[in-house]
């Protein structure tokens, strides 16, 4: 996995678009993509920062947690119950969700 280049590193490229250059210009000074100082520069417009959002991680699991106790009650009524039985009674609770995300969970 890639690793976040340092919030030092990133003000001085947008210190430099900050006192007039550009951001391709500051880009090539410091040796990173255009794109980077220009996500960069739009960071700090927008948020104040440019420090990185974190990297990797579960980013998806929240959405069949809020069901948490719906699953657990149907574990609890049928111990011996399929993933596809699982499913099938989440959808007629209105939680719609693939076998995989049951899996994974």
């Amino acid at each position: 996995m890639s690793k976040a280049l340092s919030v030092d590193f990133r003000e001085w490229v947008v210190g430099a678009i900050a006192v007039g250059s550009s951001c391709q210009a500051a880009a090539e000074r410091f040796g990173v993509s255009a794109s980077s100082a220009i996500r960069w520069w739009a960071m700090l417009r927008a948020a104040g920062t440019v420090t990185p959002k974190a990297l990797g991680g579960d980013r998806r699991s929240g959405r069949i947690e809020a069901h948490a106790g719906v699953i657990l009650s149907l574990v609890d009524r049928t111990p011996e119950i399929t993933l596809a039985e699982m499913r099938m009674e989440l959808a007629t609770a209105g939680v719609v969700v693939g076998i995989a995300t049951l899996w994974r969970r």
